[in-house]
């Protein structure tokens, strides 16, 4: 006998939560959050129905599964880049703008967002790794346009600009992940050589990471950004006057 024969209809599970109707952006908000205060591990179509207040069931309208879900939260981040771009009223850099001027806005929100959303950060790999460029959220695809726009405006040629867009977007990933990982070994201690746990590290084996701990423990911000960033783009644009200079 068919599902639901006997009674009518199989029910279909509601979508009417605690917050009233969900929606696909209340439902990324929410996983987002559940993320923010508990880590990628404690993110379950279970567990977020349970926060909604509906049904697992409820969510597969809004992501297919667990990777859907998980590449919903890639695009949030880039929304919430996108949202940081246009903030105060200033376009998304776009033809007009110095180049530089562009990518270092567009590094400088990507890392204030990465810095809002740690327990994130790791989805800007593990699922892009995993997702084909044709299928990437439109956020992620927009951003991908921003960057390669401001470049080919500069004067780079297809091939150029590709290179200085995979440059760009390496130190850009790679400096926010050095910068979240952590470093403090027990945060009770005072002292910051227990506090960093140095006594764990080999001081005849690793004698120059011990050494170096205490800095390396000292994020580099935004001007360790900005810094690599100007360095980076100067070993392409050096000796290349077809390339702007702003």
């Amino acid at each position: 006998m068919a599902n639901g024969s006997r009674n009518g209809p199989a029910r279909r599970a509601s979508d009417r939560g605690r917050y009233g109707r969900l929606s696909r952006e209340l439902v990324l908000a929410s996983a987002l959050e559940l993320v923010d205060q508990e880590g990628l591990s404690a993110l379950s179509m279970r567990r977020l129905g349970a926060e909604l207040g509906v049904e697992a069931m409820a969510l597969y309208r809004y992501a297919e599964g667990k990777d859907a879900l998980l590449d919903g939260l890639v695009e949030a981040l880039y929304l919430e880049l996108e949202a940081r771009l246009e903030a105060g009223g200033e376009p998304v850099p776009v033809a007009g703008l110095a180049w530089r001027a562009g990518l270092h806005r567009i590094a400088r929100a990507t890392y204030d967002v990465c810095l809002a959303h740690p327990q994130a950060v790791p989805l800007l790999a593990t699922r892009l790794l995993a997702v084909p460029l044709a299928r990437r959220p439109a956020a992620v695809l927009r951003d991908h346009e921003r960057v390669l726009a401001l470049l080919r405006q500069a004067g780079f040629d297809e091939v150029t600009a590709s290179a200085v867009f995979r440059a760009f977007t390496a130190w850009l990933l790679g400096y926010v992940t050095v910068e979240l990982r952590p470093m403090v070994d027990n945060p009770d201690e005072t002292d910051p050589a227990f506090r960093l746990g140095l006594h764990r590290l080999s001081a005849k084996e690793l004698p120059t990471l011990r050494e170096t701990a205490a800095a390396l423990a000292v994020r580099g911000g935004p001007e360790g950004l900005a810094a690599g960033l100007d360095a980076l783009l100067d070993s392409f644009t050096s000796g290349a006057p077809s390339a702007a200079s702003g």
